[in-house]
């Protein structure tokens, strides 16, 4: 009598061979996906920059068509402007959207969270009348 029998298992190659492969696709798919992380970072910093600088051309047009007053209000929150433009202080109360990032009003500073290295925007209130404020994005090192 002949008994056949059936294996359900792996045998001890192809489980290795499985080991090796999947080693192999971690070296190259983990140095990519590290990269796809820095540049999120830096396209939300870049995304903020320019939401900043439309909140504060919008708060200036709000400022210009209500006759120059010391404060706007955008979607019920009240902006004290400098200059026409916002102050340091309430120039975060423009955007409808901070996640992700820490604003330090003392110095106009937004930081995004989770960043290593410097990934930032700052904000410079205007210095004078007819001046723009400064919007700086620095990606040293996001």
């Amino acid at each position: 009598m002949n008994s056949q029998r059936t294996s359900g298992g792996f045998t001890l190659i192809e489980l290795v061979v499985v080991i090796t492969i999947l080693g192999i696709l971690a070296a190259f798919a983990v140095p990519r996906f590290v990269a796809l992380e820095a540049e999120a970072r830096s396209a939300a910093t870049q995304a903020l920059g320019g939401s900043l600088r439309s909140a504060s051309s919008l708060s200036h047009a709000l400022w210009l068509a209500q006759g120059q007053p010391a404060t706007v209000s955008m979607e019920g929150t009240v902006i004290t402007m400098v200059n026409g433009y916002p102050n340091l202080a309430t120039i975060d109360d423009t955007l409808s959207d901070l996640s992700g990032f820490t604003y330090a009003p003392g110095t106009g500073v937004f930081s995004k969270d989770g960043a290593t290295g410097t990934c930032t925007v700052t904000y410079a209130q205007a210095a004078s009348a007819g001046a723009a404020p400064s919007i700086a994005v620095d990606l040293s090192s996001c």
